[in-house]
């Protein structure tokens, strides 16, 4: 197999008189298995950290909102919604995640720092571009039930309480902005009711009218790079 070029996992028994251990080595490095199982571990719990430390949370829940007050609870998909939703967060956190790397990634991986200066590090790009979307009162009700004091320098704001502060904000960022989608499509529904009730067609859903003048409304204003243009611009 050497012959191959396959790597292959030294097994080093050191006797008992030496260190009385068992070491393993892959590739002949004992640190390996070690960084494994730091980035298996990183996968296990990339789903909370998109949640709750990426735009991802205000992406969604505003495509969601597009969603349902364009009345079409099935279309898109709920994959694609996610999937556009993921793609714009990957776009939003980019400028992040390039610092991460080159802070604290990188060098880890190059056994140039510890695993806790990596994490110091990393912390910091993370914790900066939460707090320029977190509002001042959202940190101050987390430190007003913590009952700690408010550090004068945001990089000193634990993320214990940076990471909810953030989720809150996030929350009411993206409720605003449903909010602001949905008035409007709902104006045609109301609209589209009136008619009919003027007309005598109390029989006719109103639905059946104002789904497809929303749809041509949203089409011709070329809703989808207007709504993917204002969620990027909201992180900037």
């Amino acid at each position: 197999m050497s012959a191959l070029g396959l790597p292959l996992a030294a097994l080093t028994v050191a006797s008992p008189a030496a260190e009385g251990a068992l070491q393993i080595s892959v590739n002949g490095g004992g640190s390996a298995p070690v960084k494994l199982f730091l980035v298996l571990t990183a996968l296990s719990f990339a789903t909370a950290l998109l949640v709750s430390v990426t735009s991802f949370t205000r992406i969604v829940i505003v495509l969601s909102f597009l969603r349902q007050a364009l009345g079409t609870p099935q279309v898109p998909p709920n994959q694609v919604l996610v999937g556009l939703a993921l793609v714009l967060s990957c776009f939003v956190m980019s400028p992040t995640a390039t610092r991460v790397y080159a802070d604290a990634l990188g060098p880890y991986l190059d056994d140039r720092i510890g695993q806790a200066e990596a994490l110091e590090r990393a912390s910091g790009p993370v914790r900066e571009f939460m707090l320029r979307q977190t509002r001042d009162q959202d940190l101050a009700l987390f430190y007003e039930i913590s009952a700690t004091p408010r550090p004068a320098a945001g990089d000193a704001i634990p993320m214990s309480i940076a990471v909810p502060a953030f989720m809150i904000s996030e929350l009411t960022t993206a409720f605003r902005m449903g909010l602001f989608l949905y008035v409007p499509l709902l104006l045609v529904d109301l609209l589209v009711s009136a008619i009919l009730m003027s007309m005598g067609m109390m029989m006719v859903p109103p639905t059946l009218i104002a789904l497809p003048v929303k749809i041509g409304l949203f089409v011709m204003a070329d809703g989808w790079r207007l709504v993917v243009g204002a969620l990027a611009r909201s992180f900037a």
